[in-house]
């Protein structure tokens, strides 16, 4: 968002700018009051209030952009299928039949409904991001604190802010007493931020990220500690959270890979359909048929070459995996994400609260020369310290009493109350067995030094037994051991010497390479009841923090390397932090901050992109660039996130994956995906069931296709040949139902396949009727048109025309049943043990085979589809047939085996 600097001031000045203050962090609080007009002490005036709402409007998000709504419904019948599908229910109805027609009809209906009410997603994004602005807030306006709503907040208006407040508006800080701000939520950062009233150190005209702007409060974050004033700076869209908003505004959504697949699909059906009705009719006219029965047969040809079932059977199973994902912890948004999922090629993950626990835990601990390895994740209690050297617990407790008094947070049964890095140290203390609440009750606070960002220790006063006053405290190592003159050891307290000292700072400093939060607590024993000046002190410990990584999250990464998907991780942490966690983790790749991010050309990232495994420091809008360069180098992107920073690039991405515990309300309606249990791992899991989606979806399209493929073929055979037409337009009809049936819908449920994650992703330019699948089903297609047509010249010949007719229908029909199991693979045997995987296909080829032996030997039925009772050596032909798919097709992959082995026997070694 580009932003213009008021050069004057005053409210008039103000009033005549088009933009609020953009680089308020770079200047003085001082400087930024004048250039806004307004003198903290005082507030606004209230006259000048509602001139600065006419200019700067009210403080809330923008609409988004609406699309008239009956448009948006006819934009789900912009597809060749869809417009396919259409003719053939027209079609269906010209010959008659209305049930095909009414059938097809709410299908479509059904799907155009789905795929609106998908739309509408990003109207939701924009209406939980309102919903979470705070309804009102306190303001000094002519020198009185008021209480007013949030949305009447101008630029110039002084906020007043204490512990636990929602920021409602980016504002500069004018007073911060002790201030802490939780922004996870809209940069990414694991833990609260310390904020000071000094502006943010700049180099030229580079922009600071957000980040590391501690000058500054921005709406819809909350403080954690401290009081504060803020004069605002920017209202509604000009926020930071705004131009999120704007981002969801106007961002696109790109189509997912099954629906540009199916597009391509129906064009390619189109032609097929169109040049099979076109041959037949020139042909039939050559020989001079009846007009009228050809144009029966034609028309039920056009209708039995386009898979009116496609959209129903790809529904069924698309909603059946969702039902599946369901049960594992995924909720799916839309169904397509689910195939798409299985397509990804990269998933790119943030990193609190997805690959780790957001929750702060103490890994290490260092105190009197020994290195503690802490067991334990979260704030859960249980947990061991141990050290290789023996445990010393009287002395462990002694050490950690400072972080247990010097310390504002609670644990409760039901979670933290406070600073979430001193509820880790306070869990820390009670995995060696130390009560902190019984040591608060015995050594009560009488007094405090609050933590300073600028001096960055805290420090607490405690009466002791003889009536002295104990001092504990906690903070950055190197300031505490400026006012330190001793270090605890095994006997002791000891004088701090320099090698005393080097010994604790490269303890601290190796944690810091680690990724760890490092913290010191120290104590002291004075006559004084409050001292101003705490010194004196004795260093007894050194704690190492960090946001641990999800105990699956390893193995996660590690299978999803195993199935060809890369994970990066994506994150508003410190470098330091997230290569630390990365590495853990398995992920690897260099290692890039936001700044650098700022600062590639487009050409520069799409060359080093695949490299990268790790991004730090990042704004949002980084996240959506990210997202983008990777899809225009032809990945399929999978982006999880759960704050408001991740709203955009989740909605940019082709898979958008939101936690439903952490996760903001804004991130769950951008996305795809919610996972129930903020879990990594069930990403990969979901990225498993989509490939066995996909799976199916190409399975049913090669029985269905094979089988128009084989109507196609006999009708055309017939006539070159002088035959008569051996399937009637009710029998193909017949057939169609069949194709659509339970056979249908039990191949799209199809379990996966052993082998679904050890294998790469498929190409994104991947066709579902590429060139060997066109030459399968046009292989299977011929041998059931032959087989057919065989049977009817034979029989023909031998018996009468409607026998031989009818034994040419019931050969077609079984071949069906064959196909079916043909279909079901690309490379493995036909006849292998995984037929015997899916019960609900043997129950519903045997329920076909029952249906058919109706419409032959029933009385009733014969009317309906032109067919005389057969006897059993005539069924036993039929099966014999009918069973040629599936010898022949297990002779062609015996035979493309062998051949393959061949030509790798033949390839001379390695090396």
């Amino acid at each position: 968002m580009s932003r213009q600097t008021p050069t004057t001031t005053g409210p008039e000045a103000v009033a005549s700018q088009t933009e609020p203050v953009a680089d308020a962090y770079r200047r003085e609080a001082a400087e930024v009051a004048d250039l806004l007009g307004v003198a903290p002490a005082t507030g606004l005036a209230t006259d000048d209030v509602q001139r600065r709402t006419d200019t700067w409007g009210a403080n809330e998000l923008a609409e988004p952009v609406r699309r008239p709504q009956w448009l948006r419904l006819l934009d789900q019948f912009r597809n060749w299928l869809i417009g396919m599908l259409l003719v053939a229910a027209v079609v269906a109805g010209i010959i008659g039949d209305i049930k095909d027609a009414f059938v097809i009809a709410v299908v479509l209906t059904v799907n155009a409904i789905l795929g609106y009410l998908q739309e509408r997603r990003a109207e939701r994004s924009l209406e939980a991001l309102r919903q979470m602005l705070v309804p009102t807030a306190r303001v000094r306006r002519d020198g009185e604190v008021l209480v007013v709503p949030a949305r009447e907040l101008v630029p110039g208006d002084v906020v007043l802010l204490e512990a636990g407040d929602r920021v409602p508006a980016d504002g500069r800080l004018v007073v911060a007493a002790s201030v802490e701000a939780a922004e996870a939520a809209l940069t990414g950062e694991s833990q609260p931020v310390a904020k000071t009233t000094a502006p943010s150190p700049a180099d030229g005209a580079e922009a600071v990220p957000v980040a590391e702007r501690t000058g500054m409060l921005f709406m819809n974050t909350a403080l954690t500690r401290g009081r504060a004033e803020v004069i605002v700076t920017a209202t509604g869209m000009r926020t930071e959270v705004g131009a999120i908003a704007e981002a969801l505004r106007t961002g696109g959504e790109p189509p997912s890979p099954l629906a540009v697949q199916m597009d391509s699909l129906g064009r390619r059906l189109a032609l097929v359909s169109g040049i099979a009705v076109a041959a037949y009719a020139l042909v039939a006219l050559v020989r001079g048929e009846d007009l009228a029965d050809l144009a029966l047969r034609a028309v039920a040809l056009a209708v039995a070459a386009i898979p009116e079932g496609l959209p129903a059977v790809l529904a069924l199973t698309l909603a059946l995996g969702v039902h599946r994902m369901a049960h594992r912890g995924t909720i799916v948004k839309r169904l397509a994400s689910v195939e798409a999922l299985g397509s990804a090629t990269v998933i790119c993950s943030d990193k609190t609260g997805t690959l780790t626990l957001n929750e702060m835990t103490a890994r290490a601990l260092w105190t009197a020369g020994r290195v503690y390895e802490v067991t334990g994740e979260g704030y859960d209690t249980v947990g061991t310290v141990r050290s290789t050297d023996g445990d010393n617990t009287t002395q462990l407790h002694d050490a950690l009493r400072p972080f247990v008094l010097c310390n504002d947070a609670r644990l409760t049964p039901d979670g933290i109350i406070g600073d979430p890095t001193e509820a880790a140290l306070l869990v820390l203390a009670a995995k060696t067995g130390l009560d902190t609440e019984a040591q608060r009750l015995r050594s009560p606070r009488d007094g405090e030094v609050p933590f300073d960002p600028a001096a960055k220790y805290m420090a607490t006063f405690h009466t002791d037994a003889d009536g002295s006053t104990r001092i504990h405290a906690k903070g950055a190592v190197d300031v505490l051991l400026d006012r330190c003159t001793h270090l605890l050891t095994d006997q002791g307290p000891a004088p701090l010497t320099a090698e005393r000292r080097r010994e604790a700072d490269d303890a601290a400093r190796r944690m810091g390479r680690q990724g760890l939060r490092v913290l010191g607590a120290a104590t002291a024993v004075t006559d004084q009841p409050h001292p101003d000046d705490v010194t004196g002190l004795t260093l007894t410990a050194i704690a190492g923090i960090a946001d641990p990584p999800r105990p699956q999250a390893r193995d996660a990464v590690a299978l999803a390397r195993a199935a060809g998907v890369t994970v990066k991780m994506v994150t508003g942490d410190h470098a330091d932090t997230a290569t630390a966690i990365a590495r853990e983790l398995g992920i690897t790749g260099e290692v890039v901050t936001g700044a650098e991010l700022a600062r590639m050309s487009e050409h520069d990232l799409a060359a080093r992109i695949e490299d990268i495994g790790v991004f730090a420091r990042v704004a949002p809008e980084h996240k959506v660039t990210i997202v983008r360069a990777l899809s225009e180098g032809g990945h399929i992107v999978a982006m999880t996130g759960d704050g408001v920073n991740d709203a955009a690039a989740l909605r940019a991405a082709h898979i958008g994956v939101a936690m439903g515990i952490t996760g903001t309300d804004v991130a769950k309606e951008a996305a795809d995906m919610v996972l129930t249990d903020d879990d990594f791992s069930t990403i990969v899991r979901a990225v498993r069931e989509g490939r066995s989606i996909y799976d199916n979806i190409v399975t049913f399209v090669r029985f269905q296709l094979s089988t128009n493929i084989g109507a196609i073929l006999t009708l055309l055979v017939t006539v070159l040949a002088g035959l008569p037409a051996p399937l009637s337009a009710i029998q193909l009809l017949w057939v169609n139902i069949i194709m659509d049936g339970p056979p249908a819908m039990a191949l799209g449920v199809d379990p996966p396949r052993g082998n679904v994650m050890h294998r790469p992703p498929r190409s994104p330019d991947e066709r579902i009727l590429n060139t060997r699948r066109l030459t399968d089903i046009a292989r299977s297609g011929a041998v059931m048109a032959t087989g057919t047509v065989a049977v009817f010249a034979a029989a023909r010949q031998l018996t009468d025309a409607a026998t031989a007719a009818t034994m040419a229908f019931t050969t077609f029909v079984l071949f069906q049943l064959f196909n079916a199991l043909v279909a079901r693979s690309e490379d493995d045997p036909v006849l292998g043990r995984y037929q015997l995987h899916n019960r609900t296909l043997w129950i519903s080829l045997a329920a076909v085979l029952v249906l058919q032996a109706v419409a032959v030997q029933a009385p009733f039925a014969q009317g309906v589809f032109d067919t005389v009772p057969l006897g059993a050596a005539q069924w036993a032909i039929c099966l014999a047939t009918a069973s040629t798919v599936v010898l022949t097709e297990h002779a062609w992959r015996a035979g493309r085996a062998w051949l393959s082995r061949a030509a790798r026997a033949q390839r001379p070694p390695r090396g």
